[in-house]
């Protein structure tokens, strides 16, 4: 008699494979389970190594050295408590550093995330070459931090600079950039921007290409301008990434270092730490690394680093507070 297939159905569940019906059924859901709880750990796992490895103990290790006097020139490090954090709150050059890191922050912050707004914007509208505006708009970041300077350092030279001579066309008395603490924070605010805007206006662009379409053609229809679909459309719906730029870029501001140091050495080698000849743009990262690296006072410099990371978290706290209150005022 030929031999008749039955499809399985509800009361006969499928035939277990080759290696017994026991087996399998004991091993497959606990393999299942087991792999349920245990893959996504797996995945996310060399993140977090890396990530204790080179994030974590350096931090808990800098704050051990920052509680001893610990020089590399001398084999005690004597253990000395807070001693390192008394003497840099009493120190003038740290706080004149921690406004020039501030002062600069927000000359180059705030314009910059403003002017990358509006080219996302700009660039998110029907518009010929695209790709080669965005393309344009990603070349400053990608160009060498030591090139921008050189070559900013130029533009803004006291005698033969190409700034100084525009203002010498509209009877404006020349400027020495770099002796001055408003010019020089002017200056080095202006290299930020160059290399950061157009990073910021390509964040925005990706975000503003998740707005549907639709929401833009019903304003235009209602006669609503660019500037107010901007303003009322826009901003509102890309709000998370807004605010994720704004904690970023204010990170990035905090630790300056490279624009100011190459800045100060086309003065002279030994204002290029201190930042000028008066350290009238030496910024918190600069200050840590004149002590760090130049003085080697390691438990000094360390007991500046974290000073410096508690200031970086009560910053970005603040700006993200003050976001969060100007969402009401975004919607209206």
């Amino acid at each position: 008699m030929p031999v008749v297939h039955r499809a399985p159905t509800a009361e006969s569940p499928p035939h277990p494979p080759p290696g017994g019906s026991r087996t399998w059924a004991a091993t497959s859901p606990w393999r299942h389970r087991l792999d349920r709880l245990v893959s996504p750990y797996a995945y996310v796992a060399p993140f977090f190594l890396l990530f204790a490895a080179f994030g974590v103990f350096p931090l808990i290790y800098t704050a051990w050295v920052s509680l001893h006097d610990w020089n590399l020139l001398s084999s005690a490090n004597p253990f000395i408590g807070l001693d390192n954090y008394r003497e840099l709150f009493s120190d003038g050059y740290f706080w004149n550093a921690a406004f020039n890191t501030l002062s600069i922050g927000v000359l180059s912050a705030v314009p910059q995330l403003a002017l990358a707004l509006v080219l996302a914007h700009l660039l998110n509208r029907p518009l010929r070459a695209q790709t080669l505006f965005r393309i344009t708009l990603l070349l400053p970041n990608v160009t060498s931090v030591v090139a921008v300077v050189v070559i900013f350092s130029q533009l803004f030279g006291r005698d033969f600079g190409l700034v100084n001579a525009l203002l010498d066309l509209v009877g404006i008395d020349r400027v020495y950039w770099q002796a001055n603490v408003a010019s020089s924070h002017v200056a080095i605010a202006t290299m930020i921007m160059w290399r950061w805007t157009g990073y910021n206006a390509l964040i925005y662009l990706a975000a503003m290409q998740a707005v549907p379409r639709e929401i833009y053609e019903a304003a235009t229809i209602d006669g609503a301008s660019a500037a107010r679909q901007l303003w009322g459309i826009t901003i509102p719906m890309i709000r998370p990434t807004i605010i994720f730029t704004i904690i970023v870029t204010t990170i990035g501001s905090m630790q300056i270092i490279a624009e100011p140091l190459l800045f100060g050495a086309q003065v002279s080698n030994g204002a290029a730490t201190t930042g000028g000849t008066d350290r009238q743009f030496q910024t918190l990262a600069l200050y840590l690394y004149e002590k760090g690296f130049r003085s080697f006072e390691f438990g000094y410099a360390s007991a500046a680093a974290w000073v410096m990371f508690l200031l970086v978290v009560l910053v970005v706290g603040f700006n993200y507070l003050v976001v969060r209150r100007m969402r009401g005022g975004l919607d209206v």
